[in-house]
């Protein structure tokens, strides 16, 4: 029976997905080594249920129960007693093997440990573990508490026990979960990354303006964010990071990563957090 669910890293993706848990009556304990960034997740998901009650989707009362569900921690053991585990640290695959082994050991034996990984290998983080089969991919689309797909990866020794409990919890957090294998970048950012590659590569020959290629893929292809706007929301350095994945991963020159994406990147224009992208903010 999952009662308490342990989050692991407080940054855009962590708090949504602590949100989610806490809002659908989880209690749920956000680890994170920086307590500021633990300080900032407390009041974005304050912020987020807030809205929720302006719009007349969240009475005041649920409201509070959910932040009174959430407990903020710089330990890692704080987890130890967690049912459920959703690691969303930061993507580089060093940092988070690290964390899976030490899970590992700290939490009980039957507990499954997920990843929020958009690219990197399950098989390659469970690897980390003595328990395989018990671990995840559960990655969350961004905005958390607005989107409802959550994209389930089956790593080499994931058991279809591990599956079924995931897409189960997924359901009683209103989502849907749909099923990857465990293949670079998964579905959604192996079709997703090129596309966005592909538009920064036509601002970089000049075919058209961000704006221009925004627009056709809008009101052309019913999208209902352009592609560049989508890069910039998301995180050029994010989106950098998640394209090398795929090309060192298929060794396929089609995920090659666009000149002008790796220079802004190095500039520091990193998108709507940066203040500067494709867009200014």
């Amino acid at each position: 029976m999952i009662k308490t669910v342990g989050v692991i890293g407080a940054g855009t993706m962590g708090n949504g997905i602590a949100q989610v848990f806490a809002q659908s009556g989880f209690d749920v304990i956000v680890q994170d080594v920086a307590a500021a960034a633990l300080d900032r997740a407390r009041g974005t998901i304050e912020k987020s249920l807030g809205k929720f009650v302006e719009k007349g989707k969240l009475a005041a009362a649920d409201r509070d129960a959910a932040l009174g569900r959430l407990r903020m921690s710089t330990d890692l053991g704080a987890l130890a007693q967690v049912d459920y585990v959703v690691e969303a640290a930061i993507e580089q695959v060093d940092i988070k093997r690290k964390l899976f082994a030490e899970l590992d050991r700290l939490t009980r034996p039957d507990v499954m440990l997920t990843s929020n990984t958009s690219s990197i290998s399950i098989t390659t983080l469970a690897a980390a573990t003595t328990r395989p089969e018990l671990v995840v991919g559960m990655h969350f689309m961004n905005p958390v508490p607005l989107m409802t797909l959550v994209e389930l990866i089956r790593g080499q020794a994931t058991a279809p026990e591990s599956m079924a409990l995931a897409t189960a919890l997924c359901a009683r957090l209103g989502k849907t979960g749909v099923e990857a294998a465990d293949y670079p970048g998964f579905i959604a950012n192996r079709i997703l990354m090129p596309m966005i590659n592909e538009a920064i590569f036509a601002v970089m020959e000049g075919v058209g303006t961000p704006e221009a290629i925004d627009a056709v893929m809008k009101l052309g292809m019913n999208h209902p964010m352009g592609p560049l706007t989508l890069a910039d929301f998301i995180g050029l350095d994010v989106c950098l990071a998640i394209l090398d994945v795929l090309y060192d991963g298929f060794r396929d020159p089609k995920y090659r990563a666009c000149p002008l994406l790796r220079r802004m990147v190095a500039a520091g224009h990193l998108g709507r957090k940066s203040g500067q992208g494709f867009y200014k903010y």
